[in-house]
């Protein structure tokens, strides 16, 4: 059995790692604000499609992490972090930043089809060349 509260309490903790609201949360894993509100405050249980969508849009978010306390938050697999400071940190340096494509020789002539700017509150921006 899920103990409501302390799954409320992981969820919060997924919302803080990603540094977002419950309003952000809703919109990525598609469910209405008061989904969230409701499981956050106790009121509701989460039902399996809300856990399978959390799943689905968070990849390091473990099942048994989610709904026991078992396991770890982040899980190791899926994880493209090298490091575990924010950008937004590395950003406040201001430092001049050197980037390296990380491509292997034979694309280093490719075109680059398009950059996509992602925002802390859920919107992006897409630019093409």
């Amino acid at each position: 059995m899920v103990n409501i509260e302390e799954f409320a309490k992981r969820l919060k903790i997924i919302i803080d790692y990603y540094e977002i609201s419950a309003a952000i949360l809703a919109e990525k894993i598609d469910v209405q604000r008061s989904s969230i509100s409701h499981i956050l405050s106790g009121r509701n249980k989460p039902s399996l499609e809300f856990v399978l969508k959390i799943l689905k849009v968070f990849p390091e978010v473990e099942l048994y992490w989610l709904l026991n306390g078992v396991g770890k938050f982040p899980s190791d697999k899926n994880i493209i972090k090298a490091d575990s400071t924010p950008a937004s940190k590395v950003l406040e340096k201001n430092e001049d930043v050197k980037l390296k494509p990380n491509l292997p020789p034979s694309n280093l002539n490719s075109e680059i089809e398009r950059i996509v700017v992602f925002y802390k509150d859920g919107t992006f921006k897409n630019y093409n060349p």
